[in-house]
């Protein structure tokens, strides 16, 4: 028994102690931050009333998707000088002026980030300029920067969290999926230095926004980056962008990868609708009270209850794109001779939703809390503004689920799980011993299909 509607006499009596509600604060688009113009550029910008430290970023709309070759080319800027001065050289210019520099490349954008002491905000940025667009090859920098990615390669062939995230992504995408749209190994030997020297000496010249949080007021700044940051009049058409299809789940499917341990490691995954923002208190208030947390569902279930794993949870993930769907995901890490008794305990809370009254109760009661006490401030509202924009909202969502949570009812979840949940087919993505696991119980769940490291990391 797991005692849900049990409280110790601590428990209560913190439970009693008086306390004064905190008031949730929303971000305001049009006033917590102010949208400008530098050049064909648009800036977003929140000022620092705090202290003397600025972060400005360059977020380009082109990232490894776009040019699988960004991501080396972000890696390899730091590795070099420029004609006037060595690597070294510019690394000790920084640290001079209390100021450094980043670059990191993901799917969907690049991002430069400059950051420091606002006093120096000018010497970093025309220091970094000078860099971006003068910075020259490096022959012995490169093949140590090449060694250095076949090694994290071959290491993440070895990490089962990094096998379970591959199966995870050929679930959701099928066999060309985000995490193997990479480069072979031969084409990142293959790279030359000229090649990426040269996508850096034109990323100013594609569409990028500038994310500034500091110090300096937001006109003076603008007229120094129009002087600083050299773009041309209009931004250059960008690479075509790689698309990936989302998988349907129309009957039940496993992903095997064999992997030597006396572990076995299972998810659930199943693409569902597009982005509806109506849906999103939904499923805060579902996964709260389902398979969230420990207090959730799930855990206490399977976890606490049966002692069948060493760890689970199952939650329904909003996207972050209004064009990406929502999709389920469910885990159970259990040993290999449990791995049947654990798959059944996952699809019968899957398939039957349990009502805890107090536990339902608690879950909306925490999502109003977690409101209540966050503070979004400093470049965060920024991020934020921008993951707004990419869902398609005009406002701080949160503000709508805080005010409506409480309206939420058990059976609205129900039939949400139902809908969404109940009886549905999955694709198992699963990690385990093939010395261990039998494979006709995987064959009892949906047709079996064995992939190899190279299929899910596309090396």
């Amino acid at each position: 028994e797991t005692n849900t509607n049990k409280q110790s006499a601590f428990v209560t009596a913190v439970n009693e102690m008086p306390s004064i509600p905190v008031k949730p604060v929303w971000i305001d688009y049009n006033k917590d931050l102010q949208k400008l113009k530098v050049g064909p550029a648009e800036m977003l910008y929140v000022q620092n009333k705090d202290n003397s430290i600025f972060r400005m970023r360059y977020r380009f709309d082109m990232g490894t998707f776009n040019e699988r070759k960004l991501g080396m080319a972000a890696q390899y800027l730091s590795f070099l000088g420029t004609p006037q001065k060595s690597a070294e050289q510019i690394t000790k210019d920084f640290y001079k002026i209390a100021c450094s520099f980043s670059v990191s490349a993901s799917g969907d954008y690049t991002t430069v980030t400059i950051e420091g002491l606002q006093e120096n905000f000018n010497k970093a940025t025309v220091l970094f300029e000078d860099l971006l667009k003068n910075c020259k090859a490096d022959e012995e920098a490169l093949s140590l920067l090449k060694a250095r990615n076949i090694k994290a390669r071959t290491d993440a062939k070895l990490n089962k969290g990094m096998i379970m995230n591959g199966l995870t992504m050929y679930a959701r995408y099928g066999a060309s999926n985000p995490m193997n749209y990479v480069l072979s190994d031969d084409e990142l030997n293959a790279l030359s230095s000229g090649e990426l020297v040269s996508l850096l000496h034109g990323l100013n010249n594609y569409s990028h926004k500038i994310l500034y949080y500091g110090p300096q007021p937001a006109a003076s700044l603008s007229a120094s980056l129009q002087k600083m940051h050299k773009m041309p009049v209009s931004f250059k058409i960008l690479p075509q962008k790689k698309v990936f299809t989302w998988a349907k789940q129309t009957k039940n499917q496993v992903l095997f990868s064999d992997y030597d341990m006396v572990q076995a490691e299972t998810r659930w995954i199943r693409n569902d609708e597009k982005y509806n923002p109506q849906d999103e208190m939904m499923a805060d208030v579902f996964n709260n009270y389902f398979g969230g947390g420990m207090g959730a569902i799930v855990f206490q279930t399977i976890r606490e209850s049966k002692a069948l794993a060493y760890s689970t949870f199952a939650q329904y993930v909003t996207p972050s794109k209004k064009e990406d769907p929502f999709f389920t995901i469910a885990y159970v890490g259990s040993q290999a001779d449990k791995f049947n008794d654990a798959v059944a305990a996952m699809n019968e809370l899957l398939n039957d939703l349990p009502e805890i009254k107090s536990n339902f109760e608690f879950a909306k009661d925490g999502i109003k809390k977690d409101i209540q006490t966050e503070r979004i401030v400093q470049d965060g509202i920024i991020f934020n503004y921008l993951q707004a924009q990419d869902k398609g909202l005009k406002e701080d969502i949160r503000k709508q689920i805080y005010e409506n949570v409480d309206k939420v009812t058990f059976n609205q979840v129900k039939e949400f799980h139902d809908k969404y949940l109940s009886h549905k087919p999955y694709t198992y993505a699963i990690v385990a011993s093939k010395d261990k696991m039998k494979m006709e119980d995987l064959k009892k769940i949906g047709e079996v299909k064995t992939l190899s490291l190279e299929e899910l990391f596309g090396y």
